[in-house]
């Protein structure tokens, strides 16, 4: 049953190889991580969550604010999907809620996003208490125009992903989300500044990381469940 509607808008979804035991050796008893070419991910994800309400309650009660993530592909009991390392949003309602009804990692931070033309400008703190810091600075824009991702491309593996897991005290749980498919074009990005890895125990990324942009999609979430 769906209980939440939202917007996912202006995302960077920026991506770097990684070796698939760094990962596994994550993530809770049930999940293993997901590989393209014999290699996972991890997804530094900065976007903004628009008119975020109740299903059924129309988009002007929403609220809007920004939020970062870092995440993997996984596969598990219900199906590939994406695993959250953490969420940060600068909604205090907001990530109440999201920890209570979705059992997901979310941490209060502040944050500021600014478009210029094409170009948006991303910037957040984490301010929650009892958690490592985490600073996140980029800037990003779209090169061409947003298409579906080519079936068997990485971009269709990175993308293609509606469900989630994350990990309770005894039990993994798992939601569903539904969207139209993916538009994304590859983009240009400076990223200033990246504590992501460092605040959820990974060593620094220094290749160069796949770059993804989307201008983003409806979406409808369900109530998690047991997976």
């Amino acid at each position: 049953m769906d209980v939440v509607s939202m917007e996912w808008r202006d995302l960077l979804v920026a991506s770097w190889p990684v070796d698939p035991a760094v990962v596994d050796a994550r993530l809770p008893a049930g999940v293993t991580a997901d590989t393209f070419d014999g290699r996972a991910w991890l997804s530094a994800v900065p976007f903004v969550m628009k008119d975020v309400r109740p299903f059924g309650v129309p988009a002007s009660l929403g609220r809007t604010f920004g939020e970062l993530n870092l995440r993997t592909y996984v596969t598990g009991n219900a199906g590939p999907g994406v695993y959250f390392f953490n969420l940060d949003a600068n909604d205090r309602l907001g990530v109440a809620l999201a920890r209570a009804l979705f059992r997901l990692p979310y941490y209060r931070a502040a944050m500021r996003v600014e478009r210029d033309g094409d170009e948006i400008a991303f910037r957040s703190r984490r301010t929650h208490s009892g958690v490592p810091p985490l600073e996140f600075e980029a800037t990003y824009r779209p090169v061409g125009e947003p298409a579906e991702a080519e079936a068997g491309s990485l971009e269709e593996f990175l993308m293609e992903r509606y469900r989630f897991y994350a990990a309770g005290r005894k039990r993994v749980f798992c939601g569903e989300v539904a969207h139209e498919p993916w538009a994304v074009a590859h983009a240009d990005a400076t990223i200033r500044r990246n504590d992501l890895f460092a605040a959820n125990d990974f060593a620094a990324r220094e290749s160069v990381p796949h770059l993804l942009y989307s201008p983003g999609v409806d979406v409808r979430a369900e109530r998690v469940r047991v997976a």
